[in-house]
């Protein structure tokens, strides 16, 4: 079968300790043989350590979120609770999603007080872990760049949100490439129309909602639809999708195949996303037998649609969900 990775490798950020390099508080890091063994023949890594970015040495004094619930925590010492680092992190998280526009996702440390997606320990002034809340870092790039797909490299470990993840990166390198540059109404369409059903996967009310903001959008600025649409799309597409929403496509797919294919054909196709249904067997099983069919039968829309391969099937990622 011939390669479907990308002919040149999508720009993605990420933590630099993942990647092997000892910036960590104490020397060290953590490298991430997936992201760095598999990824790396799709994502071209860009690296960053927020911590080293401010100034802080190597080694250093290990840092911590701080604060009460409800409020945004700051970055102070662990062992010098009088330095605060919070408004150094903040501003280099800003100027780093601005001179980083081009990237398409960035994956991020687990636990740390800068770069934490989420459940990062927050302590109360008095010393104990009180809740939980995001990175510094973190906090300033999305709120600079809310429509970025951000993961943690420990979460990956589960299929679902990998595979989750993956998809996001390539529809956001779809928009970037296809629409940002010159968009036009007619391109906002086409996106909208072949990211369909992958949308749908993720997140039903979601492809709804932007099926009808669409369907207006022509009396509307350009640069406003354009802005809310990947906005929205990309909100949307940071559900889980599901056994049940996979489902739902999987049948709604068939549908555009009843008239070009026998009853006995159906048939199959019904009974293996049936047992996907039921968790007897991974997506990959329907998933396969429907781009068998779609490609021989389906029409051009069908044919086009993401939802079919939304990554490179040399990942796997639909072979564990």
């Amino acid at each position: 079968m011939e390669s479907t990775l990308p002919a040149q490798k999508i720009p993605v950020g990420i933590s630099a300790c993942l990647t092997g390099q000892q910036v960590r508080y104490n020397g060290g890091h953590k490298r991430s043989r997936y992201c760095l063994g598999v990824l790396d023949d799709c994502f071209s890594f860009e690296t960053f350590c927020p911590e080293v970015a401010i100034g802080l040495g190597i080694p250093r004094d290990p840092i911590r979120l701080v604060g009460l619930e409800g409020e945004h925590p700051e970055a102070r010492g662990t062992k010098t609770p009088e330095l605060d680092v919070t408004d150094d992190l903040l501003r280099v998280g800003t100027d780093f999603a601005r001179k980083h526009e081009h990237l398409r996702g960035f994956i991020l440390m687990k636990g740390s007080p800068s770069c934490g997606m989420e459940r990062v320990k927050v302590y109360h002034p008095n010393g104990i872990p009180h809740h939980a809340d995001q990175g510094v870092f973190v906090r300033a790039l999305r709120e600079a760049n809310p429509v970025l797909p951000l993961e943690e490299e420990a979460r990956m470990n589960d299929a679902v949100l990998r595979e989750n993840f993956i998809a996001r990166v390539f529809a956001y390198d779809d928009w970037k490439t296809s629409v940002e540059q010159d968009a036009s109404y007619h391109d906002i369409l086409q996106f909208h129309s072949r990211q369909k059903y992958l949308l749908m996967a993720h997140h039903y009310e979601g492809y709804r909602e932007l099926g009808r903001y669409l369907a207006d959008a022509h009396d509307k600025p350009l640069d406003e639809v354009k802005q809310h649409y990947i906005e929205r799309f990309m909100h949307h597409m940071a559900h889980k999708a599901t056994r049940k929403t996979h489902t739902n496509v999987l049948l709604h797919m068939l549908g555009y195949l009843k008239k070009e294919i026998d009853s006995d054909i159906k048939q199959e196709m019904i009974d293996a996303i049936e047992q996907y249904r039921l968790e007897q067997v991974h997506l990959v099983v329907p998933l396969t037998l429907l781009k068998h069919y779609v490609k021989r039968h389906g029409s051009d829309y069908i044919r086009s649609q993401t939802y079919l391969n939304p990554h490179p099937y040399e990942l796997g990622l639909r072979n564990y969900i």
